[in-house]
């Protein structure tokens, strides 16, 4: 069995690193607070206006020669040569957002080069109105695609993602756990390494989802914005729970 992942994931708009609630930015963030030797990896997401500024690069590169883990990188994505210049500034891996979903064939162009490895496809999903069922939103949680959700992912599998991030929007920034309803969805119908975001607020939250959900890797960010709390805490915590996570 493979161990579970801890996911740091930063939000960057112009030129500062944010956490977010409901999508939208609600702290500012330093890059000098991670602690990058116990992140299993690092996600960050630029959702500024203007995409691939000067300052974003700078925050990749200083990423990628301070730590080493797998560091992943999204925002704006939308064709090969983006996905090129994100790899050649130190990304190890690229999420896929908006425009993969309306352009699917980008993600076989980048795959091809790449490898499927290389590519996390982001899927925002907002609960509906009947029970047990989720909308796929698009564009910043804007737009309801009317696609459910599970065929839309096993679409993104065949064209080349590697692996799913699932970002609850009813859960993003709230600190009240994960969608774990959501989330056994995925993990129980999807062939490939899913990833989970929105919503952990303690240890716990954490603890539920590898108990209760087949996830491979947490992502979280805001447990370690308010708090007190190392990763490495966290993980010790896990495995005291027999949580089978890497070091």
């Amino acid at each position: 069995m493979l161990k579970k992942r801890i996911v740091l994931s930063l939000t960057f708009l112009d030129g500062v690193l944010f956490r977010t609630k409901n999508f939208k930015p609600d702290y500012m963030y330093t890059k000098n607070f991670v602690d990058m030797w116990s992140v299993d990896e690092i996600l960050i997401i630029d959702i500024s206006k203007n995409k691939f500024s000067k300052s974003f690069f700078e925050i990749i590169q200083f990423f990628s020669s301070k730590c080493f883990v797998p560091l992943t990188i999204g925002g704006g994505i939308k064709k090969l040569s983006d996905a090129d210049d994100f790899f050649k500034s130190g990304a190890d891996k690229i999420l896929l957002g908006t425009h993969a979903i309306e352009h699917s064939k980008v993600i076989n162009e980048i795959s091809k080069k790449y490898g499927n490895q290389s590519i996390i496809q982001s899927i925002d999903c907002k609960r509906s109105n009947e029970k047990n069922q989720w909308n796929v939103m698009t564009n910043s949680g804007r737009i309801n695609i009317q696609e459910e959700p599970i065929q839309l992912a096993k679409k993104m599998i065949k064209m080349g993602a590697g692996e799913i991030l699932i970002n609850s929007i009813d859960n993003d920034g709230g600190l009240l756990g994960y969608d774990l309803d959501l989330i056994k969805m995925f993990s129980e119908n999807i062939n490939c390494p899913i990833l989970a975001l929105g919503g952990a607020g303690n240890w716990n939250h954490i603890l539920e989802l590898f108990q209760q959900t087949d996830i491979s890797a947490a992502c979280t960010q805001n447990i370690f914005h308010f708090t007190e709390d190392s990763i490495l805490s966290v993980k010790n915590f896990l495995k005291a729970q027999d949580i089978k996570i890497r070091k």
